[in-house]
Order: structure tokens, then sequence, then C-alpha cells
């Protein structure tokens, strides 16, 4: 018997019993937080608290859940052998009476029991983990009534303990029905724990703050289709060996269904995330398709991207598309999945095509290596926050933060993290390929220092002083360097120079020498912390912080701890408070995610400058008109949103739909942007973005013509490397619909080897760079470079070479342009 044979045959066993004639009932709108950890080193679940906290305002306690993979076997009270042999068997027990017979009619009849292990708790359900092994004689007995004779033993015990978790379900739990008891888990090294409530609330409810283990998910919400708020409709749902939580909602619920009950499948839980759950399992464990496939089974590459993937991946791909594209999720979704996969345990993040949820990437490699995927950044470094503050092996920022282009040629939208046998963690992408930081040769430990001769310079000078040096310093040196600017800060211009030179360390790109970069920005941001409570003991009449005496000229120093993301007494009413009775400058540490930071200031507030420190939240910026808002790191999503004038700076990355709806002002980034920047755009933007940006970019776009004060979007298409030098990224612009659909505006596009295609536009068409065009765009280039030193000579280099601007840049613009000239030719011919 073939495995063609016995994957039928599987399906076929899957008997009418299964079937779940509940029906669907109105759909629900979300936006859940979620969150997933894989590290080298087993970690403890209280590292959940902190970043689920943060984004509590991503959930409303009607369902949180966690799950976990690689666990440790102490805490169960079993031995690492009888963990990986053992199936856990999860039972959330609502009404305690039933288990005797649960017990006597699903558990006893076909398991082995091994161990079991009760979780301590505050609220229901009560949860009790069974350690069990399918029994030789139901194995037998299930091979012989389906025709399995060439089948392993692994793989019917697999589907034994899938059916019969469907069956027990069927018989003790109801959706909108009794609700008895149901199962959270069962497969190997695998734990799921959900409840009516947060996320974080499920890490203190089921005591797990020193539970261990390499992979971890926490989800705050409910799932986003169906009638949800009860105990087995949270987050997260499970297939066999893997758990699957998930930002988004399907438009194609009904369809994935009729997918899966062609094949014998029958969901339960009346949810969009439960299906994706059984789906990926059927393709991983039933059809044993790689996990590329699988990935490429739920987000299918189309259009550019497929075009630029090798031909035999084509064909691969083609195949299962027709096969599978009525069972893939249709509509904005992303996902997480916690799979235990044996003895190495694995997190992976998979983005739809059209990347309509957010979610980000991070990997820090050090002692230990950790890696995070989560819908927010400022989750991720809260995680690290928590981490940091008992395990010198962590620190508060990632090597490398990222986001997701689903569908992509290049990476697939897809990155997986897997633990090995031997405890290393490799980050890998959709393809296998392996994503890497550069690391650095450490230093001999040098002899301890005391003091520096540090110039008593001009901050700029300083800087340059400090980029010299660090390449030959250690940490002793730096930490030395570091005291002496939170020394100096007692004084009114030591002060002045400290938060003069600490930005410049914090924002350039620059050589570090053999240190890593993000400990160096680790501690940066302690040293600005520090000067912080400086100011807090002894204001300056520059500088003084919120709640003292102040004075209008002074800029105010908010420390954001402490303030919650979003209410009315959260961060941005604060500004706007402050706003109010006459103070216009802002410097604000120690962000965890606060949003709306500078919305609601109203009209012409011109003059008003805030610069932000730590880890912003979304929509920052949104609605301004006149004010200027400084990002000192990487942004998230909805930045600028209805700009109607004056500035955003960006030093780093910025998140999904920047500048939607914007209607005016100035934006510069330093970086890279997510997915649909500057849709709708209408009125006179100008928008600079040194890196690229993943897709749509200028979708809608109606900000008239750039030559007769219209607005434009400048893509350079660079990136710096590990030494601060900067290189031209391999594509300027990787995704399609570039200028799509839009009727006003440009597109000036960095592009000297003419890679942009008009395959990648929708309505738009390439036309060449003219003089006049250079002229609009010189001013912006030039801030451009005052701000992230990117001189325009530079830009005007390729390969070596100057060249003149025509040579490098290359204009996009609507194809409506060409259409209304002519007419114009038409009508004055008349």
């Amino acid at each position: 018997m073939n495995q063609k044979e016995i994957i039928k045959k599987i399906i076929n066993s899957r008997d009418s019993q299964l079937t779940n004639q509940l029906q669907r009932k109105n759909e629900c709108e979300g936006g859940c937080g979620v969150l997933g950890i894989a590290c080298s080193e087993k970690i403890a679940g209280r590292h959940l608290l902190q970043p689920l906290k943060q984004m509590r305002n991503r959930g409303n306690g009607k369902g949180g859940g966690v799950a976990a993979a690689g666990l440790d076997p102490q805490a169960f009270a079993v031995s690492q052998e009888v963990l990986e042999k053992n199936y856990l068997l999860g039972i959330a027990y609502l009404d305690s009476s039933v288990q005797s017979r649960l017990e006597k009619e699903y558990i006893h009849p076909t398991f082995e029991i091994d161990h079991m292990y009760s979780f301590p708790h505050l609220n229901p359900p009560k949860v009790i983990l069974y350690f069990v092994r399918v029994k030789k004689e139901m194995v037998d007995t299930f091979r012989e009534k389906n025709s399995l004779h060439s089948a392993s033993e692994e793989e019917i015990e697999d589907e034994i303990v899938y059916q019969n978790s469907f069956r027990l379900n069927l018989a003790f739990y109801e959706a909108t029905g009794k609700q008895q008891a149901f199962v959270l888990s069962h497969g190997k090294n695998l734990l799921v724990l959900k409840m009516v409530a947060y996320g974080d609330d499920v890490v203190t409810n089921y005591q797990l703050e020193d539970f261990h283990a390499h992979v971890w998910i926490g989800h705050h919400r409910y799932p986003t289709k169906g009638r949800v708020w009860h105990p087995g409709g949270a987050h997260p749902f499970i297939g066999l060996h893997e758990a699957l939580v998930h930002n988004g909602d399907f438009a194609n619920y009904y369809s994935m269904t009729e997918y899966l009950a062609q094949r014998n499948i029958y969901p339960h839980f009346l949810t969009d995330t439960e299906v994706a759950a059984l789906k990926f399992d059927l393709l991983t464990r039933t059809y044993k398709y790689p996990l590329e496939y699988a990935i490429e089974s739920l987000a299918p590459t189309t259009e550019h991207d497929f075009a630029l993937l090798p031909r035999t991946k084509q064909e691969i791909y083609q195949q299962l598309q027709r096969i599978h594209i009525h069972g893939s999720p249709d509509g904005p979704w992303f996902f997480l999945i916690a799979r235990s996969n044996k003895s190495t345990p694995q997190l992976i993040g998979i983005t739809d095509t059209n990347m309509l949820r957010p979610q980000v990437f991070a990997l820090q490699e050090g002692e230990a290596t950790i890696g995070f995927v989560a819908s927010e950044k400022q989750a991720i470094d809260g995680a690290l926050e928590s981490l940091s503050t008992e395990d010198p092996r962590f620190w508060s920022c990632a090597d490398i933060y990222w986001n997701a282009r689903g569908g992509s040629h290049t990476d697939g939208g897809a990155f997986i993290f897997t633990i090995d046998q031997n405890r290393k963690l490799r980050c890998t992408n959709k393809f296998g390929q392996e994503i890497c930081v550069i690391r650095k040769k450490p230093k001999e430990k040098p002899k301890e220092i005391s003091s520096l001769a540090i110039p008593d310079s001009p901050a700029r000078e300083l800087f340059q002083w400090v980029k010299q040096q660090i390449l030959t310093w250690r940490d002793e040196e730096m930490s030395v360097f570091l005291d002496t600017l939170e020394k100096q800060s007692s004084s009114e211009d030591g002060l002045i120079r400290s938060l003069e030179i600490l930005p410049m360390l914090i924002d350039h790109r620059y050589s570090t020498g053999s240190m890593q970069k993000s400990r160096l920005l680790s501690r940066y941001h302690q040293t600005l912390s520090n000067i912080v409570k400086v100011i807090r003991r002894n204001p300056t009449p520059s500088y003084a912080c919120l709640g003292m005496e102040t004075n209008e000229n002074q800029t105010i120093v908010i420390d954001a701890n402490g303030f919650s993301s979003e209410s009315t007494q959260s961060l941005a009413p604060t500004i706007v408070r402050m706003y109010r009775e006459g103070y216009k400058k802002f410097l604000i540490t120690n962000c965890k995610g606060q949003r709306f930071i500078a919305n609601g200031l109203g009209g012409n507030s011109h003059g008003v400058h805030i610069d932000v420190y730590g880890c912003s939240g979304d929509y920052i910026a949104s609605g301004i008109d006149g004010a200027s808002v400084y990002v000192h790191g990487n942004a998230q999503d909805q930045v600028g949103q209805i700009m109607k004038n004056g500035t955003i700076v960006i030093y780093g990355d910025v998140g999904q739909t920047f500048l939607y709806a914007s209607k005016g002002g100035k934006a510069f980034v330093l970086g890279n942007a997510a997915g649909r920047s500057l849709i709708s755009a209408v009125g006179v933007p100008r928008v600079v973005i040194n890196g690229t940006c993943l897709d749509y970019l200028g979708e809608s776009f109606m900000a008239g013509n750039p030559l007769e004060k219209g607005g434009f979007i400048v893509l350079n298409g660079i990136e710096f490397d590990s030494e601060g030098n900067i290189v031209d990224l391999e594509d300027p612009y990787p995704g399609s619909n570039l200028l799509s659909l839009s009727s006003g505006g440009a597109i000036y596009i960095r592009d000297p080897e003419g890679k942009v295609s008009e395959e990648q536009l929708n309505g738009g068409e390439i036309v060449e760079l003219t003089q006049e065009d250079w002229e609009v765009i010189i001013p912006y280039l030039e801030e451009n470079d005052n701000l992230f030193n990117i001189p325009i000579s530079r830009l005007l280099k390729h390969k070596g070479r100057s060249l003149s601007p025509n040579q490098i840049y290359r204009k996009i613009r609507p194809g409506a342009i060409r259409e209304l000239e002519a007419e114009e030719v038409w009508v004055r011919k008349r």
C-alpha cells in the first residue's frame, strides 16, 4: 500500500460520528493581540505577562489563551522520555462531576495512562493533563478496520488520538448548549490552556509564572466568526501536534468548512480560527506536505511574485493552488503556530498574501538566541525587557526586526523558528533560507578603567569622536563614557549636550566595532532613563519633568512608564492637556506601546515638537496639523493618518498604512515601510522613504501634479550595512500595485538598473525624470541628508560611478496623466 492509499483510508476512517450540525451564528469583528516566543533556552511563562498586559487594548476579556511547546518535564514530575513518548491529553472540566464518566468512556478504553497532572487554578475551567499512550489492541483494531496495513504505528496512533478527541468534544461540549468538558490539547510535548479572560489572566490563573518551555504563544481577544464567547471558543486551536492563534478573520469560512468536509473533517467550535488549525494538521500530518508546501496552500503566491519564482516552483505551486485554493483563508489574517514537531519545537508565523493584519518578527542572538513574532513591536520589546531584568543573557533590544510580505517570492511571507536537539535556534523563511545576525567577535576582557579623556566639545564634534573611539572600545570604556554623560547632566550645559549626543548615538548608523549594536541601544536608552531621573531631582531652565513646577519655555520630559495604552488618562490626552496650557516641547521616554501620541492637538499646531523614545504605539502623529514628531527608533502601524500639515521623522522602519489618507506635511523614514503606505492620500504630502515599501505603495494616490505644488513620494531603495555604509537594496520595490489606481501625485524611485517593471504597476506608467522633477525633490533630499546623513552625492552613485539624476531616478505617475495630456493636445489643436 502506497502513501496515497494510506492517506485516503485515514480520511475515510473519519466517519459521520465526527459531523457537527451546529449552525453558524452572527459574526464579530476583531483585531487580536498575538505574541510568539521561541528560545534556545527554556524560559518561564511569567515573561509573557508584561507584553500581554501592554496589549490588553487588543482584547476584551472574552477569550485568552497560551500554548507552549518544548516543555520542561520537571514541571510535571516526569522524565524526558515520558514527556516525549506520551500524548499530553489536556481536558478542561467545566463540570467536575463528569470526570469519572469521561475517563471511563474516552480515556481508559483507548489509552494507557502513565501520569496525571492537575493544574492549580483560581477560576474555571479545571484542567487535568493525562500523559497517555495508545493501547496496542486499539492500534491493531484500527489498522484492520480501515485496511491500513502499510501505515506506520505512529500514523495510526496519531489518528486515533485525533478522532477520539473529536468524539469526546461532541459528547461533552456544545458551543451553544451544554458545556461540561472539552479537549484543550492532545499532541506530544505540547500544552494549550485557555479561558474566558485575557491572555495574561491564563498565565496567572494556572500559575504558569515558573513553568518553562522553549516555545510560547499568547493570545488576546476572541475568535472573529460565529458565537465566540464560550470557553472552547478562545484561541489557541489545535490540530494534533500544533496550536494555532490568529489575528483577523476569514471571508470564506463556509468554503473552508466545505473543503474540510470533503476530507471528513468537521469543525466544532464555531470559529474561523479552528478551521485554519484543522487544515494545517491535514496538510502536514495527513498529506505529509513539507512546511513550504503547507504554507503555500494557506497563503498562495500570486501575480508578480509568482512570475518571479523558478519554473519548477511555479509548476508545483500551480498544482497546490488548483487543489487547495478554495480551502485557503481569504481575508485579513496572520497566523502564529506553536508546533511540538517531536523533539524540535517550532514557532511559525505566516502572513496573508495581502498583508492586511500587522505583524513584526525579531531575532536576538547571543549566549541564548531568541526569536519573536507579534502584533506589535512593543510586545517584543516588553518581553525582552522582562527577560533582561533577571537574566543577563538577554537585553531589551532585538538585533533585527522585520515585517513579512505575504506571498513574497523572496521569503514567502513566513518565518520558522526551530530549536534543534542541540538547543540551537535557527530562523528560516518559507524556502528554508536562514535569517542570521552578523556576529562580532568580542575583544578580550580588559583591565578595569575608571576614567576617559572625553573632549569638552559640542555634541556633533563629540559624536564624531565617539564614532572613532568606539571602533576600539570595549564595554568598559563605553560604560565610563555613558556614566560621564549622566554625571554631567546635573548642569544645564552638560544636560543639553547629553540630550543632543544621545539621539545621535541612538539614531545614526555607524560601526560599533566589536560591540553588539542592539546591546548598545539598550544601554543608550537606559542612560536616557537615568538622565530623566537626574532632571526629576534637579530641573533646569531648559528641561523639567511632568508634574513639577514648570514654565512654557521648558521642554516637558515625560516618562511613559505607568501610562496605559489608551484611555482618557493615558499619555496622548496628557500631552493634549499640557499643550492647551501653553507647552509646546515634549520629550517622551520609555514608551511601551502607548497609542495616539500627538493626536488631538487641533488645527495650526505649528511650533509643537515631540521627541519619542522607546516603542511608540499605533496612530502616532495621526491628524497633526503643523506639529513636528520625531520617533527615535521604529514606529508601528497607522502612523500619520489623515495628517494635514507638519513633519514626521522616523529613525527606523514604519509599519502598515503609513500616512493613510494624509493631506499634507512632510515625512522622512530612515528605513523601510511595511505595506499600504499613503493609500488614498490627497493634497500635498511630501515623503522620503530611504528603504523600500513592501507592497501597495501610493494606492489610490490623489495628490495632484508634483510639478504644480502637488504631493509625491521619494523611494531611495537603500539600507545601511553593519559598518554604517550605505548600500543599495537588491530590489528598490519588491511588491506589486505600485501607485495602483491613482489619479495624482508621483513616485520618484531610485532604480538605476531599471528593475521596477510595468507589471508591478496597476494603472500607472514609468517616465523619465526631468530636470524640473529633480528640482522639486532636491530640497527634500537635502533635508533627508541633514536628518539621516545620507548625502545626495551618494544617492547619485551606482557601483562606484557618479551618474546624472535621470540615470538614477525614475518617475512613476498615474496613467490618467497621459490621457489628460493627450486631451490637452487635442483641445489646443482645435
